[in-house]
């Protein structure tokens, strides 16, 4: 399997024992972006009244919030905040991150009904799994189909591989907090971040930089629908251990 090279620029309170925000390119924004386009997408905007309880959420606001000066040209930002149930998603072709979870998926692949007798009510139906049951006809809907990519714009066919597939222009840093708010990197957006935190002692502060795999795209993924603090779990996990374990001797 083609290994990809990105990486977060992680800078992380160990005071307060949490990530406060990586620095991140376009590889892993446009990852996060296109999560919108998934299955699970299609429910955000349900989710306004309620509130979602894990940082999934703050994706869909950055994007809204996100000028369009950094999205690519001919990306509509109604392609990730009103997407449509496929896989292949919006913009100009899967994002790099993604790539390696597509061939290694067995949602990736779509079934139809395996009557195959050119019913039109049968011929309406897709499923991710192939014990489904057709809706029209009853039986198993184990016919597997083909996905078929999207071609590339015309415009877009001399410029590199990198610049034409994704969401957001490729010569621009981001920032994306913990909880997974998605913003430009700038000078004033980093003080302000750290007043937020009350940081006070810089000599606590560190940076690392971490390479992202299959597993860590999944456990961020994951840790967003349920959690505000995802880049501290995902990438220092033992803090929570350390927490627990400090309770539980205190508590004893």
């Amino acid at each position: 399997m083609e290994e990809t090279n990105v990486s977060l620029k992680l800078l992380i309170d160990r005071e307060s024992q949490r990530v406060l925000f990586a620095e991140a390119g376009k590889e892993f924004i446009d990852f996060l972006f296109h999560s919108l386009a998934l299955p699970i997408g299609t429910f955000v905007p349900l989710f306004e009244k309620q509130g979602i309880q894990g940082s999934f959420g703050n994706i869909y606001e950055s994007i809204e919030n996100l000028g369009s000066i950094y999205l690519q040209p001919g990306v509509s930002k109604d392609t990730l905040l009103k997407p449509k149930v496929h896989i292949s998603g919006g913009g100009t072709g899967l994002p790099l991150l993604l790539q390696n979870i597509e061939s290694s998926s067995k949602f990736m692949k779509l079934y139809s009904c395996s009557r195959n007798s050119g019913a039109c009510e049968c011929d309406s139906y897709l499923a991710y799994d192939l014990s489904a049951i057709c809706p029209s006809c009853g039986n198993v809907m184990n016919h597997e189909k083909n996905m078929v990519d999207p071609p590339t714009p015309s415009a877009t066919k001399t410029s590199s591989a990198s610049t034409e597939r994704g969401y957001v222009k490729e010569l621009v840093t981001f920032m994306v907090i913990d909880d997974l708010v998605v913003k430009p990197m700038s000078t004033i957006s980093t003080i302000t971040l750290l007043n937020k935190f009350n940081v006070q002692e810089f000599g606590a502060l560190e940076e690392k930089v971490v390479n992202l795999g299959i597993d860590e795209e999944a456990k961020i993924l994951k840790a967003s629908l349920y959690s505000k603090t995802v880049l501290t779990d995902v990438f220092l996990p033992e803090v929570k251990y350390e927490t627990c374990t400090a309770y539980i001797r205190t508590t004893a």
